[in-house]
């Protein structure tokens, strides 16, 4: 009786040792990276099963049992994870358990119009395409703002997402921090601004991003226009015309396309246009709240990415004989 005793404790030291190995030795992967999807409602066995179909080499039943008897099999959550090199058992165990999800990532960027965001999502990687198919008036149905223009009315940022997840929660997260930026920029706004609501500073902010060539100018490029809306003045920025003109422009503005009447044309409609042309950063938020005290009323760009501002007609078209006519 006491042999098998002493057997069997050594049988299960010996068991435990080959667990505690197995539990800390590296599974085996076919590839360097493998995806692993666990679908809501997968159970223990199913998440086990998985795991070696993605290319996780070894028993599903082993993994099976580790996490059932490690107590957390109903504490593992459904996600996408990346599963790479040096993985064990417990490592896994405690992927899983943590919803430590593989993570990717799209980059909307400053001045971008609603198009490109579009193409931009549809070219994300892992990201479902919901709104592929929708009308810009569905998608911003679908996010709650039916009757909106959807033109610069996403924060231009890097968007984390786990694969499989909707395009449109990308919109939804981009929509929620523009509403906070274009809120923290409105409350700064100063005292004389001519702006009335935070519409129009939106707008005004993304004709800003897409008239400054120059970061530092920002604010000086905000105060023409400011002080135009003040006078009464036409805005005359080529962006907003460009924008109009929509697919109908080839790259080279004539003057005709400065004649040609849309809601966007601010040579031939005074005031700020109807909706945002582009999407607005920070920094063209705050300028757009906060312009620089100057009495500048035209701008022209020296070709070095900065501008040179003038109070006059009779300055502004100096500096366009000397930086554009090189006269």
């Amino acid at each position: 009786m006491r042999v098998i005793i002493q057997f069997l404790l050594v049988l299960a030291l010996a068991l435990g040792c080959v667990a505690f190995w197995w539990l800390n030795h590296d599974l085996p992967l076919t590839a360097a990276t493998l995806d692993l999807s666990v679908e809501p409602g997968t159970t223990p066995r199913g998440v086990a099963q998985a795991t070696v179909d993605s290319g996780v080499q070894t028993s599903p039943a082993l993994l099976y049992w580790w996490f059932r008897l490690s107590g957390q099999a109903r504490q593992i959550k459904a996600g996408s994870y990346a599963l790479e090199t040096g993985l064990t058992p417990y490592r896994l165990l405690a992927k899983l358990t943590r919803g430590d999800e593989a993570l990717r990532s799209v980059t909307l960027v400053e001045g971008w119009t609603f198009k490109q965001v579009r193409a931009a999502l549809l070219k994300a990687e892992h990201l479902k395409p919901d709104s592929k198919g929708l009308s810009d008036a569905l998608i911003m149905e679908q996010l709650g703002l039916p009757g909106r223009h959807p033109e610069g009315r996403f924060y231009p940022d890097t968007y984390t997402y786990a694969k499989g997840s909707s395009d449109l929660k990308v919109l939804l997260r981009a929509l929620h921090a523009m509403d906070k930026q274009l809120t923290q920029a409105w409350q700064a706004r100063a005292v004389d601004t001519p702006l009335k609501t935070p519409e129009e500073l939106l707008i005004l902010a993304s004709i800003i991003e897409k008239e400054t060539g120059q970061p530092s100018d920002r604010p000086m490029v905000a105060s023409v226009f400011s002080n135009r809306l003040r006078l009464g003045m036409m805005l005359q920025t080529d962006p907003a015309v460009i924008y109009g003109l929509g697919e109908g422009f080839d790259g080279n503005l004539r003057r005709r396309d400065l004649l040609a009447d849309t809601p966007w044309n601010t040579y031939t409609r005074n005031g700020l246009p109807p909706t945002p042309i582009a999407m607005p950063g920070k920094a063209s938020l705050l300028a757009a709240a906060q312009p620089a005290n100057s009495r500048a009323l035209y701008f022209v760009a020296r070709g070095d990415g900065s501008s040179q501002f003038s109070d006059s007609l009779d300055a502004h078209n100096r500096a366009v004989n000397k930086f554009q006519r090189g006269q």
